[in-house]
């Protein structure tokens, strides 16, 4: 018999993280999309964010997807397949 399983991680992004994300990694984060992505990456090539409320000055940005990027990253781990 086999099994296929996918999972859902949810996991907190730390400023350093942020500061380090990927485009890719920015738009899984629920609120975040193209736009968004860029003005953040935009935003941290001309400082670095120190805390969460620097990316709240970020257009477009506001508490909501700060909580988000904090506390609602998703990821989808891959798919396993076991035999029994």
């Amino acid at each position: 018999m086999t099994l296929a399983a996918g999972m859902t991680l949810t996991f907190g992004m730390s400023v350093k993280e942020l500061n380090k994300a990927s485009k890719e990694e920015l738009v899984q984060i629920k609120g975040i999309g193209d736009k968004k992505a860029d003005a953040i990456i935009k935003a941290r090539k001309k400082s670095k964010f120190k805390s969460f409320e620097d990316v709240e000055k970020v257009k477009g940005v506001g508490p909501a997807l700060v909580k988000n990027i904090k506390n609602d990253v998703k990821v989808k781990e891959t798919k396993k397949k076991s035999k029994q």
